[in-house]
């Protein structure tokens, strides 16, 4: 399992302006950044690029496209670093395969203990009843 390293001519960063509080400066510096990268026109494996489109994500768009908006830094040198560093975080999650659970049946002494506690809330509640002739 390798790490993947995507290039930076395959995505496109544009920087806009973030969105929420920020004083006076927030309606004149773009420091939020916009990062697009096309999954069909990447160099990923055909294999990646399947398990990609597949994801129920709402950053990936009908067209393929996966769009990731960076806006929690101050700086648009950090929030770049930051949307870089997510791209490449959902690439190689999808890149890990998940080992194939198999089904285990449970032990004799689990069962017994699971009837033995389920008697003793039963008899518990039993005793939470009407007392006889009242």
């Amino acid at each position: 399992m390798h790490v993947i390293q995507i290039p930076e001519s395959e995505y496109e960063l544009t920087a806009i302006r973030a969105q929420g509080a920020g004083g006076q400066n927030v309606n004149k510096v773009s420091s939020a950044i916009h990062l697009r990268f096309d999954i069909q026109a990447s160099s990923l494996s055909d294999w990646l690029k399947e398990r990609l489109l597949h994801l129920k994500d709402n950053r990936i768009n009908d067209g393929g496209v996966l769009v990731i908006k960076a806006q929690q830094y101050r700086t648009q040198e950090a929030n770049k670093k930051d949307a870089i560093q997510r791209l490449h975080e959902i690439i190689n999650a999808a890149n890990q395969v998940k080992p194939t659970r198999y089904a285990t049946r449970p032990t004799y002494g689990s069962k017994q203990r699971r009837l033995e506690t389920k008697s003793q809330r039963g008899h518990l509640k039993q005793l939470r009843g009407k007392i006889a002739g009242e």
